[in-house]
Protein backbone atom coordinates (compact mmCIF):
# COMPACT_ATOMS: atom_id res chain seq x y z
CA UNK A 1 0.00 0.00 0.00
CA UNK A 2 1.10 3.42 -1.10
CA UNK A 3 1.75 5.65 1.94
CA UNK A 4 1.68 8.71 -0.62
CA UNK A 5 -0.78 11.71 -0.33
CA UNK A 6 -2.34 12.92 -3.47
CA UNK A 7 -1.34 16.30 -4.77
CA UNK A 8 -5.24 16.38 -6.87
CA UNK A 9 -7.34 18.59 -5.40
CA UNK A 10 -10.61 16.90 -4.34
CA UNK A 11 -13.72 17.73 -7.24
CA UNK A 12 -17.09 18.14 -5.38
CA UNK A 13 -20.21 17.62 -7.55
CA UNK A 14 -23.68 18.86 -6.75
CA UNK A 15 -26.64 18.75 -8.14
CA UNK A 16 -30.15 20.48 -7.11
CA UNK A 17 -33.30 21.57 -8.99
CA UNK A 18 -32.21 21.58 -12.51
CA UNK A 19 -32.52 18.19 -13.58
CA UNK A 20 -29.30 16.48 -14.18
CA UNK A 21 -27.31 19.88 -14.39
CA UNK A 22 -24.04 18.93 -11.83
CA UNK A 23 -21.70 22.31 -10.53
CA UNK A 24 -18.18 20.40 -10.10
CA UNK A 25 -15.68 22.39 -8.12
CA UNK A 26 -11.81 21.42 -7.46
CA UNK A 27 -11.45 24.77 -5.34
CA UNK A 28 -10.37 27.11 -7.91
CA UNK A 29 -12.21 25.73 -11.04
CA UNK A 30 -15.55 25.80 -12.01
CA UNK A 31 -17.36 23.80 -14.89
CA UNK A 32 -21.02 22.01 -15.44
CA UNK A 33 -21.71 18.88 -16.23
CA UNK A 34 -25.51 17.76 -17.87
CA UNK A 35 -27.17 15.66 -20.07
CA UNK A 36 -28.73 16.14 -23.83
CA UNK A 37 -31.84 17.50 -23.60
CA UNK A 38 -32.84 14.64 -25.83
CA UNK A 39 -32.23 12.65 -22.09
CA UNK A 40 -33.90 14.88 -19.84
CA UNK A 41 -31.27 17.60 -19.25
CA UNK A 42 -30.59 21.04 -19.98
CA UNK A 43 -27.38 20.39 -22.22
CA UNK A 44 -25.68 23.44 -20.15
CA UNK A 45 -22.36 21.44 -19.93
CA UNK A 46 -20.78 17.92 -21.50
CA UNK A 47 -22.14 14.81 -20.57
CA UNK A 48 -20.58 12.70 -18.21
CA UNK A 49 -18.94 10.35 -21.19
CA UNK A 50 -17.87 13.93 -22.94
CA UNK A 51 -16.32 15.08 -19.65
CA UNK A 52 -14.37 11.57 -19.33
CA UNK A 53 -13.12 12.14 -22.98
CA UNK A 54 -12.28 15.20 -22.85
CA UNK A 55 -9.74 14.46 -19.54
CA UNK A 56 -7.93 11.80 -21.93
CA UNK A 57 -7.68 14.68 -24.73
CA UNK A 58 -5.99 17.37 -22.47
CA UNK A 59 -3.91 14.69 -20.63
CA UNK A 60 -2.91 13.86 -24.47
CA UNK A 61 -2.23 16.97 -25.78
CA UNK A 62 -0.56 18.23 -23.05
CA UNK A 63 1.75 15.64 -22.71
CA UNK A 64 2.34 15.71 -26.06
CA UNK A 65 3.42 19.38 -25.76
CA UNK A 66 5.61 19.24 -22.73
CA UNK A 67 7.39 16.53 -24.57
CA UNK A 68 8.08 18.15 -27.71
CA UNK A 69 9.07 21.36 -25.82
CA UNK A 70 11.76 19.28 -23.60
CA UNK A 71 13.31 17.80 -26.64
CA UNK A 72 13.17 20.95 -28.44
CA UNK A 73 11.21 19.35 -31.52
CA UNK A 74 8.94 21.19 -33.84
CA UNK A 75 5.84 20.16 -32.82
CA UNK A 76 3.81 23.15 -33.46
CA UNK A 77 -0.29 21.76 -32.34
CA UNK A 78 -1.57 18.84 -32.02
CA UNK A 79 -5.67 17.86 -32.65
CA UNK A 80 -7.32 14.65 -30.92
CA UNK A 81 -10.65 12.98 -32.01
CA UNK A 82 -11.71 11.02 -29.27
CA UNK A 83 -15.00 8.70 -29.52
CA UNK A 84 -16.76 6.54 -27.27
CA UNK A 85 -17.73 3.34 -28.56
CA UNK A 86 -18.00 4.16 -32.31
CA UNK A 87 -18.75 0.87 -33.29
CA UNK A 88 -21.26 -0.06 -30.22
CA UNK A 89 -20.26 -1.42 -27.21
CA UNK A 90 -17.71 -4.29 -27.31
CA UNK A 91 -18.57 -7.63 -25.50
CA UNK A 92 -15.99 -7.18 -23.15
CA UNK A 93 -15.90 -3.47 -21.92
CA UNK A 94 -15.45 -0.47 -23.46
CA UNK A 95 -13.36 0.89 -26.26
CA UNK A 96 -12.41 4.37 -26.48
CA UNK A 97 -10.75 5.50 -30.13
CA UNK A 98 -8.24 8.31 -30.09
CA UNK A 99 -7.24 10.20 -33.43
CA UNK A 100 -3.81 11.99 -32.87
CA UNK A 101 -2.77 14.74 -35.31
CA UNK A 102 0.54 16.46 -35.09
CA UNK A 103 1.82 19.61 -36.86
CA UNK A 104 4.43 20.71 -37.26
CA UNK A 105 7.74 19.55 -39.43
CA UNK A 106 8.34 16.46 -37.52
CA UNK A 107 10.17 13.19 -39.15
CA UNK A 108 8.82 10.03 -38.97
CA UNK A 109 11.18 8.80 -35.73
CA UNK A 110 9.86 11.77 -33.74
CA UNK A 111 6.14 10.82 -35.18
CA UNK A 112 6.22 7.67 -33.70
CA UNK A 113 8.20 8.67 -30.75
CA UNK A 114 4.81 11.04 -29.94
CA UNK A 115 2.63 8.17 -30.35
CA UNK A 116 4.25 5.84 -27.76
CA UNK A 117 4.18 8.96 -25.50
CA UNK A 118 0.32 9.60 -25.77
CA UNK A 119 0.56 6.30 -24.81
CA UNK A 120 1.96 6.72 -21.61
CA UNK A 121 0.23 10.05 -20.78
CA UNK A 122 -0.88 9.62 -17.01
CA UNK A 123 -4.82 9.67 -17.59
CA UNK A 124 -4.47 6.75 -20.24
CA UNK A 125 -2.37 4.79 -17.77
CA UNK A 126 -5.26 5.30 -15.16
CA UNK A 127 -7.78 4.37 -17.56
CA UNK A 128 -5.94 1.48 -18.85
CA UNK A 129 -5.20 0.58 -15.47
CA UNK A 130 -6.77 -0.86 -12.73
CA UNK A 131 -9.18 1.10 -10.89
CA UNK A 132 -10.73 0.93 -7.64
CA UNK A 133 -13.61 3.25 -6.76
CA UNK A 134 -14.24 3.31 -3.17
CA UNK A 135 -17.91 4.94 -2.35
CA UNK A 136 -19.45 5.90 0.91
CA UNK A 137 -22.31 7.81 2.08
CA UNK A 138 -20.96 11.04 3.86
CA UNK A 139 -22.96 13.26 6.53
Amino acid sequence: MSSMVSTFPAVTASISDIPYTVSLMDGVHRWLGDESELDGGANAGPTPFHLLLSSLGACTAITLSMYAKRKAWPLTGVDINLEYNPNGKPADGNQIVRHVVLRGELNEEQRERLLQVANACPIHKVLSGKIEIDTELAV
